[in-house]
């Protein structure tokens, strides 16, 4: 009896199993063909736009009840599986698995099924100007899509088309959102062809407050769907409708920035009944002042806020304010960030009344009316923390112009010079006075020396020589004294901005102008003397430059670290390795002139004399073109310094050429002599630093001074055309001018080489000991 209830019961359950398996099966079969169906269905409807309307709300339904019998079927399983666990674990392990499958697929056809009644009842909403109702629609939509793509399965192909289909009803929201608002607030702006200076511009926009055909309560009811709306599309499609629709730009370009620009503008407003409010730009032409107090373009911009407010969301605005609230808020934080009164307060440099305590009463109470209205929020202080702050803004904006202004003189041309003597001083205002503190320790001797010395320097000690600088430096020095006085009487960290400013600039000037202007000072000499100068002027200003300006300047600066004498090498060094890489490229150049002489041997053929001929003219007229560039540019030390080394490189090669020759025969040495005794008449005449002729025969005549081979080169000019009893004269055992110059081989080397071996020969070499 027990064996055949157990064999019962086991067929029971055996045959139960069978069955749940059937239908899930079953259930299974018929959740993929409604997958296929809808996902069809969706795909024609909103990618292929086929009319389908029937036969998706036949899908609907199916759907429904799909969803329906797979809930009864998983209950049941589940009851099903708690009952039998110990008999059959790893059979419902699998049937529940194809089950969680199922579910998924369910899930994802009932997101399509929300997408797609979001999607019908936006396209009815928008027709009848629900624009909340659309808008909430189209949230709800993008819900559904967010929800597939949580779900893992945006591989979808379907998943493209729906973000798509809400991508253009977003637009198409959208669209219709700035046509309501085109009725309300109409812009005349001037015609870009006729440009109209600023006291001549018109600016109209007109504020509807009546609408054409419609009560003013219908209006009421739409401004609150087109707040509503835009408030459920958030900051987004905020920032899309104010560049496409209220054109804020436009608002903040043609309206408020010329207001507080231009102290001639004044706002005009006119009010006609049925045709709403009109606010233009007009010119006043009492008002002759350059720039508007704070308070008068405060009062200026409240007028336009405050028509605005109450055409658009006053008394007679939407009803839903709480939304209309929240959309000003965010264009007010747009329209009045602070970014806005930097542009327009602090592009001025003369606005010094920005810094008073009055300016900052009456921005609190400019920030306390614009709450009122809420175009800010009412924790907003950043307007006012921008105007307490308003001095370090002043200083940013100060340098920041201040750079852009040093390198544009940096980079611009170098030849337009100025002429710098030694009575030029700099420019230097009047500082004020110095404290107290200051006073008392100079009249205690603190600063004085420790040690008086009787002997006094030069008056011309400290003092620049006259040369030639660029504009552009002179140019550059003034916008650093300017920075400078900027400082003066400023906050610490306004003077501390100014300062350092004004040392970036000369570290700028280092590394700008050699790498701006690099060809330029290699491939023209008259330019690399103007760098050097350039260098050696700014040099010679910031020696002195901190010293001036340090006890006027507030702590710390005053203490140690406010001088430029640190830049003082640099500067010269800059200069002088820019003059002279430019030396050498002119002494090879002279080198090379010299080369094409065929080493001055054999100059009885006609055609190595020319040759040689040649190369001399050659480097005398490029000595001469040299003198004429640099004149009246370098200082004259320099100039006769740069003009008597090249020629001394010219000489010492001629020299050098002329004691390789081992035979120099009669006419050699008188073609020898002809060529030398060009160079000794013509080469003192390269000297020529100053404009005024008669005034150059002085340093012409110092020309040893500056040619160190200049007596060795006239010695040998002697030799080539002298006896032997001569050269031993000058000899004079080893004590005359001959050698001074030449050493007792090099004068041998030259006797042989000009006189033939005989027994005078050999006693005049026998003499040169």
């Amino acid at each position: 009896m027990a064996s055949f209830v157990t064999e019962v019961l086991a067929s029971s359950g055996k045959l139960e199993k069978e069955d749940l398996s059937g239908k899930i099966s079953k259930m299974s079969r018929k959740v993929e063909e409604t997958k296929e169906e809808v996902c069809d269905m969706i795909n024609k409807r909103y990618g292929e736009f086929l009319p389908t309307l029937q036969s998706s709300e036949d899908l609907m339904v199916q759907v429904d009840t799909v969803s329906k019998e797979m809930d009864t079927l998983k209950n049941w399983i589940e009851t099903e599986v708690l009952q039998n666990v110990h008999v059959a674990v790893a059979e419902y392990t699998k049937l529940k698995q194809q089950l969680e499958k199922n579910t998924i697929i369910i899930t994802m056809l009932e997101h399509l099924k929300e997408f797609h009644n979001a999607m019908e009842e936006f396209n009815k909403a928008l027709p009848e100007k629900k624009y909340v109702d659309a808008a909430n629609q189209l949230e709800r939509a993008k819900k559904s899509v967010d929800s597939l793509k949580s779900e893992k399965i945006s591989d979808l192909p379907l998943f493209s088309v729906l973000s798509s289909e809400l991508t253009v009803q977003r637009e198409n929201l959208l669209f219709h959102l700035g046509d309501e608002w085109k009725q309300l607030v109409i812009w005349k702006l001037p015609s870009s062809k006729g440009k109209t200076s600023h006291s001549e511009k018109v600016c109209e926009s007109i504020l509807n407050n009546v609408w054409k055909l419609q009560s003013a309560s219908v209006k009421s009811i739409l401004l609150a769907q087109l707040f509503s709306a835009l408030q459920c599309f958030r900051v987004e499609i905020l920032h899309m409708f104010e560049s496409r629709c209220f054109s804020g730009q436009v608002l903040l370009k043609n309206m408020l920035k010329p207001l507080v620009m231009h102290a001639s503008l004044e706002v005009r407003l006119m009010e006609k009944q049925g045709e709403g409010t009109t606010m233009a730009l007009q010119c006043s032409e009492q008002s002759h002042e350059e720039r508007s107090a704070p308070a008068v373009v405060y009062r200026k911009l409240l007028l336009v806020l405050k028509t605005l407010h109450s055409a658009l969301l006053g008394k007679d605005g939407p009803e839903n304010t709480a939304a209309s609230w929240r959309i000003t808020a965010q264009y007010g934080s747009f329209f009045f960030f602070p970014q806005f009164f930097y542009n327009c307060f602090v592009f001025n440099p003369t606005y010094v009344f920005l810094l008073s305590p009055q300016v900052i009463k009456e921005t609190e109470e400019f920030e306390k009316s614009l709450k009122e209205m809420e175009y800010l929020q009412r924790d907003s202080t950043d307007l006012l923390k921008y105007a307490r702050d308003v001095n370090c803004h002043f200083a940013s904006k100060k340098c920041k112009d201040v750079i852009v202004a040093a390198r544009k003189l940096m980079t611009s041309k170098m030849h337009n010079t100025v002429k710098i003597t030694p009575d030029s001083e700099l420019l230097l205002l009047k500082l004020p006075a110095l404290g107290s503190q200051a006073a008392v320790k100079r009249e205690s001797g603190e600063d004085a020396a420790p040690m008086a010395n009787p002997k006094q320097l030069s008056p011309m000690s400290m003092r620049l020589p006259a040369c030639r600088i660029s504009e552009s430096v002179e140019q550059l020095m003034e916008l650093a004294l300017d920075t400078l006085r900027e400082a003066i009487g400023s906050s610490t960290q306004c003077a501390l901005q100014l300062f350092f400013t004004v040392r970036n600039i000369f570290q700028l000037f280092c590394d700008v102008v050699p790498t701006y202007h690099k060809e330029n000072l290699l491939k023209f000499p008259h330019l690399a003397a103007i760098q050097h100068n350039n260098c050696m002027y700014l040099a010679h200003q910031l020696l002195t430059l901190g010293h001036h300006f340090r006890p006027h300047l507030p702590q710390p600066l005053n203490e140690s670290f406010a001088t430029f004498v640190d830049m003082v090498p640099g500067f010269r060094k800059l200069g002088a390795q820019c003059f002279l890489t430019q030396l050498k490229v002119q002494s090879a150049e002279l080198l090379e002139r010299l080369s094409t002489a065929h080493n001055f041997c054999n100059l009885d053929d006609e055609d190595n004399y020319i040759a040689a001929s040649k190369a001399v003219r050659q480097v005398i007229h490029q000595l001469k073109q040299l003198g004429t560039v640099w004149q009246d540019v370098l200082p004259v030390s320099i100039y006769c310094k740069a003009m008597g080394s090249l020629l001394n490189t010219a000489v010492t090669e001629i020299i050098a050429k002329i004691m390789m020759l081992e035979d120099i025969s009669s006419e050699d040495g008188e073609h020898l002599h002809t060529l030398c005794q060009s160079v000794i008449e013509e080469g003192p005449l390269v000297f020529i630093p100053l404009a005024e002729e008669n005034r150059n025969r002085k340093y012409q005549e110092e020309v040893p001074l500056h040619v160190r081979k200049w007596g060795t080169f006239r010695e040998l000019v002697l030799v080539l055309r002298a006896n032997l009893q001569e050269i031993v004269d000058r000899w004079a055992d080893g004590k005359g001018p001959l050698a001074m110059e030449f050493s007792s081989l090099e004068v041998k080397s030259l006797i042989r080489a000009l006189f033939q071996n005989t027994e005078r020969r050999a006693v005049a070499l026998s003499k040169i000991k």
